[in-house]
Formats: C-alpha cells, sequence, structure tokens
C-alpha cells in the first residue's frame, strides 16, 4: 500500500476517528475517575470546567474529527498516519496506564 492508494488513505482516516473516539472515552473516563487536574491538555481542561467534561470532550473530539476528515479529503494522508499514531502514543497509552496498571 503506497500513500497515493485510497485504500491507504480510507485506512489512516479511520485509523485516526477510532484514536479521536478511544481518546475521548479514556479521558472521560480519567477525568471523572481522577478529576479535571488531571487532564494534560489545559485548554481542554479549562473547556471542561466552563463547559463540563462531557460537552467539552465531545465538541473537541468532533472538532479534531473534522480536520482529520478535512486532511484526508485534500489528500495528505501521511499526515493523517502521523496525526493518528501521535494520538496513540501520547493521548491512549498515558490514559491506558492511568487506568488499568494499577
Amino acid at each position: 500500500m503506497t500513500a497515493r492508494s485510497p485504500r491507504f488513505g480510507n485506512l489512516v482516516v479511520v485509523a485516526f476517528l477510532l484514536a479521536q473516539a478511544c481518546d475521548g472515552v479514556l479521558t472521560y473516563v480519567g477525568v471523572s475517575t481522577y478529576g479535571v487536574h488531571i487532564e494534560g491538555n489545559p485548554l481542554l481542561g479549562w473547556l471542561m470546567t466552563a463547559m463540563g467534561q462531557g460537552l467539552a470532550l465531545a465538541t473537541a473530539k468532533v472538532a479534531a474529527g473534522a480536520f482529520g476528515i478535512a486532511l484526508h479529503l485534500v489528500a495528505v494522508h501521511r499526515v493523517v498516519a502521523a496525526l493518528a499514531a501521535l494520538y496513540v502514543i501520547v493521548a491512549i497509552l498515558p490514559w491506558v496506564t492511568i487506568l488499568f496498571a494499577n
């Protein structure tokens, strides 16, 4: 699969959207369990304080998903793939460690 194949593009945008969904669920569980102060993103922490956890996370994840889809539509699939990998490394794995390693 090359970076120009439609299959690669479709695969990475789905991976990106799944990463966003997983991060949203894990973040919600994490902040519900430990409090908003555990959120590492200060902007998201502020939004959660201002809007409530669920609405802030839904807004952030819908926005991120929309940007990921926009990148997919302009065929910058390597960027979408890199962003999906980045989310797994800096968002999903830390939450999994915090929530399930105890």
